[in-house]
């Protein structure tokens, strides 16, 4: 196996490819809540009509794996602002000169 026995210089290397800019998060962001739209699309046209018991009331069957891809989407935005303040905070460090 030769993945243990890398040089210093080569895992930097790797160490420094992993990293993501602010760029790209921001593009895959707008292609993620992009794919979720669409992906709501799909199961808004493609799903029945048909209904189903939720704590005994009706509800539509639709709704359901909409509620799932929303509380993804919400997930994903509240990533999004999570990182910004990372990074926010890590800028007002370094301006300080802080650690």
């Amino acid at each position: 196996m030769k993945w243990p026995y890398r040089s210093r210089a080569e895992l930097k290397r790797l160490e420094e490819g992993l990293h993501i800019t602010g760029s790209d998060l921001d593009r895959k962001y707008w292609v993620a809540l992009a794919l979720y739209a669409v992906l709501a699309g799909l199961v808004w046209f493609t799903m029945g009509e048909g209904k189903v018991p939720v704590w005994g009331r009706p509800v539509d069957m639709r709704l359901v794996p909409l509620l799932v891809i929303g509380g993804l989407a919400l997930r994903t935005v509240l990533a999004r602002h999570a990182e910004k303040i990372r990074r926010g905070g890590d800028r007002d460090a370094r301006d300080k000169g802080g650690n």
